[in-house]
């Protein structure tokens, strides 16, 4: 029996990475990631992040190159392509489908102001009964700052695009969307399922700007003849699949329903929880867009809470408090101390503005500490402690939204690593964590088998996800997670 594989690419801002999966056995059999350094991100102004989009098409030639290579299969054998992405950037293209521009990447602030204007003029309760959201920094905001910047420039443009609809669109030669794009970007009306015309006609922007949208899951175009022959692909193969990485990183867990949660706790850290009901955030701490699965007749929307200061705290305290230890040490250290470190408190938001709190930048705090009693033990519990709690908090809005959480999936990375962090997790939030080998490229594959029919659906789709560990909360400590929490909670009220 021929192989059957499918191709996945994950467009981020520090690199792309491609993975090959084997269809039949769900196994990833090669992958490889360029730069191999991080990616250069242009700031030409403060506050402003752009990239190339030819770096990514560069780079995801070169990562295709290397994984075909080391698995040795021919283009014949590809059967569908999927797409992750860095979400909200803004793409401008020609009608000869050439960037006009570099992109406008997520971490640009530049176009705040103008989703600022957007939101007080409209007034709040248009957008978020609409959006979701408020138009912030998304790509709307961005496309506003190019109109009235580069005027010139703006009236060239044909299409916009995120950065998954322009590898789609170099892939095939055919610019498309998607309904959950769109709705990152602040172009999607949830009450009216339709493209935002009250905010695209708010900015003066022409409604032919926006291109033609395709389902997240189907054949939305094939690869040219023109991009086969660069690649090294063949001409015809469909590409079934986009997403962007939050909402991919979802289903590369197999979160897909209302009450899951995929988390990471890298440098910063991320909880995305699954919604069944339209719903929003009056206070905008989270953010709200069309999950992978959004459909006109089954509501599934991804909640996306953001943690700024979450391992970047747990290297700062490895760094400058445990240096003559590793990280493994360090967390023997920190669980030699009881739950709740003994009244030594750590509010971690120490690397900028929280969203969760409401923009606010309070910075990193230590409280409680006594000298007579505490050392370096409990605040390295107490820093973990802390981001768990950050975590928990953020949680709550997701509740308080309607989400029923009972489940987090997490990969085995980073914070996961860390058995009194995922203890805690458990601990506080009284939800079982699972814990496994995934990555965004895999997802993006695995989301094309499902586009291209190759998948029934998510349940075969998922059948191999390597499950490595199974957390279940603590019963007997439940009330002293608890009340640790609380503590930590009476904490940041007094640092707010």
């Amino acid at each position: 029996m021929a192989n059957r594989y499918l191709l996945g690419f994950d467009v981020g801002s520090s690199s792309v990475k491609a993975s090959l999966v084997n269809a039949d056995s769900g196994k990833c059999v090669a992958t490889a990631f360029y730069p191999e350094k991080e990616a250069p991100i242009m700031a030409v102004k403060a506050g402003w992040a752009e990239q190339d989009p030819q770096m990514w098409w560069d780079n995801a030639k070169l990562s295709l190159q290397k994984i075909m290579k080391e698995s040795g299969a021919t283009a014949e054998e590809i059967k569908a392509v999927g797409i992750s992405y860095q979400m909200h950037g803004l793409v401008c293209v020609d009608k000869d489908l050439k960037a006009l521009r570099p992109a406008i990447i997520w971490c640009d602030s530049r176009a705040v102001p103008y989703g600022e204007k957007a939101f007080k003029d409209l007034g709040a309760d248009k957008c978020l009964s609409h959006l979701l959201n408020s138009p912030g920094n998304f790509t709307a905001a961005k496309l506003a700052w190019v109109k009235e910047n580069e005027p010139e420039l703006y009236s060239k443009i044909y299409k916009v695009m995120l950065p998954g609809d322009y590898i789609a669109m170099r892939l095939s030669g055919v610019a498309n969307t998607t309904v959950s794009g769109l709705s990152e970007g602040m172009f999607w009306d949830f009450k009216n399922n339709q493209v935002a015309d009250f905010l695209m006609d708010y900015y003066g922007f022409d409604h032919s700007l926006i291109a033609d949208i395709v389902p997240t899951f189907a054949e939305q175009s094939v690869v040219s003849a023109e991009a086969a022959a660069e690649m090294g692909l063949k001409a015809g193969t469909p590409i079934t699949y986009r997403g962007g990485d939050q909402p991919n990183n979802a289903l590369s867990l197999n979160v897909l329903n209302p009450g899951e949660i995929a988390a990471t706790a890298g440098t910063s850290g991320v909880v995305y929880g699954v919604l069944g009901d339209v719903n929003y955030d009056p206070q905008i701490r989270v953010n709200t867009f069309a999950h992978v699965n959004h459909t006109a007749d089954q509501t599934r929307l991804g909640v996306l809470l953001c943690i700024n200061g979450t391992g970047i705290l747990n290297a700062w305290t490895h760094r400058n408090i445990t240096p003559e230890i590793g990280y493994a040490e360090m967390n023997d250290l920190a669980a030699s101390v009881p739950i709740g470190s003994e009244g030594v408190t750590v509010i971690p938001f120490g690397n900028g503005a929280e969203r969760v709190l409401e923009n606010k930048e309070i910075g990193c705090s230590i409280n409680g500490l006594n000298f007579n009693k505490h050392n370096k033990a409990h605040l390295v519990r107490a820093a973990q402690e802390g981001i768990v709690f950050s975590f928990c908090y953020g949680m709550e809005i997701m509740q308080q939204m309607g989400m029923d959480i009972k489940k987090i999936h997490a990969g085995k990375a980073n914070m996961f690593l860390s058995p009194l962090f995922r203890n805690t997790l458990a601990g506080v939030s009284g939800a079982t964590i699972e814990l496994y080998d995934t990555d965004g490229s895999v997802g993006a594959a695995k989301g094309a088998g499902l586009g291209a029919g190759i998948y029934a659906n998510a349940s075969e789709a998922f059948a191999s996800l390597d499950k490595l560990e199974v957390i279940e909360p603590d019963a007997q400590n439940r009330a002293a997670y608890r009340a640790a929490y609380e503590a930590w909670k009476e904490t940041l009220k007094k640092n707010m």
